[in-house]
């Protein structure tokens, strides 16, 4: 059973890493199929892991669970990173299509001068 529970955390680790590396070069990732994998991963993972016991847990299953904890952190951190910068992003196209759209007659002043055409 822990030779399939490794398995399972490799190919858990496999879509975490290539997801991380894609966000850090900056390559489309399609979030929706990442996701999608790993939670039939997680639930493979989980599946599988029933039947295991904490008398069950050798030092080597406990250090690939280590490593996949410290995996899905990084993970976590770099999502975290892309989703701040779209909403960056977001607000900057935002703003740019909303002074787009105005004439800016009832723009309001800067500094109390009122901000030429």
């Amino acid at each position: 059973m822990e030779a399939v529970l490794i398995q399972a955390i490799n190919r858990l680790e496999g879509i975490l890493v290539g997801e991380t590396e894609a966000l850090r070069d900056g390559r489309h990732v399609d979030l929706a199929e990442i996701s999608n994998r790993k939670n039939h991963s997680l639930l493979e993972m989980t599946r599988i892991s029933r039947g295991l016991g904490p008398e069950l847990m050798t030092d080597e299953l406990q250090g690939r669970l280590g490593t996949l904890r410290d995996r899905l952190e990084e993970n976590r951190r770099v999502l975290s990173l892309h989703m701040e910068a779209a909403s960056e992003i977001s607000g900057i196209i935002a703003r740019a299509m909303k002074d787009a759209e105005s004439d800016g007659t009832y723009a309001a002043s800067v500094g109390g001068v009122k901000r030429e055409q």
